[in-house]
């Protein structure tokens, strides 16, 4: 890689700000359900992949994470704070960053078609999922309530599947509605 292509420039700076806040925004239009709100993060999060590519989106993702870390409320229900990020739903939001590597790797692997950037999407999903779940789970247990896999799985998967799916497909709409010169011009 060149010197040139591994800088940063302002341009990606306002990119990158840009998509943390549209994550913020869809982190606030929440339905709560139980312990896990219904939100749009996982729209955010792949429209902003989608958008920018790799490199900028999980910057956005990162920056989105460091805000709401030292207090900003970017999290669901206008929260923030490290205690959202080792609370109950702090892995689904660390997720978010696991799921933007495995976009990469898979799309990197596999190119830009559409049932790649599907699959790069299912797998960060699940990937996401994976990390809240088992976080969920752990401190849960580490609270001194007793749960199961199963049980956690009932509240923290099994009911967003369906709403998860929806929005990735409405990433792919909203990217293939968008202008191909503008979004030529956001990679």
């Amino acid at each position: 890689m060149t010197e040139e292509k591994n800088r940063i420039s302002v341009r990606d700076l306002v990119y990158i700000a840009a998509a943390a806040a549209l994550i913020a925004v869809c982190s606030f239009i929440t339905i709560p359900v139980g312990p896990v709100p219904v939100t749009l993060q996982v729209f955010g999060v792949f429209l902003s992949l989608r958008l920018l590519g790799v490199r900028r989106g999980a910057a956005a993702v990162a920056v989105w994470i460091a805000l709401g870390a030292v207090g900003v409320p970017v999290f669901s229900g206008f929260s923030g704070g490290l205690g959202r990020l080792f609370g109950v739903t702090g892995g689904y939001i660390v997720g978010f960053l696991f799921s933007a590597l495995f976009y990469w790797a898979i799309t990197r692997l596999a190119g830009d078609s559409l049932p790649a950037v599907l699959a790069a999407m299912l797998a960060g999903l699940a990937v996401c999922y994976a990390f809240g779940t088992l976080w969920f789970y752990a401190v849960s247990l580490s609270a001194g309530k007793e749960t199961t896999l199963s049980y956690v799985l009932s509240v923290c998967v099994w009911p967003f599947l369906p709403f998860d799916l929806l929005k990735i497909g409405l990433v792919e709409t909203v990217f293939r509605l968008l202008p191909k010169k503008l979004t030529a011009s956001l990679r």
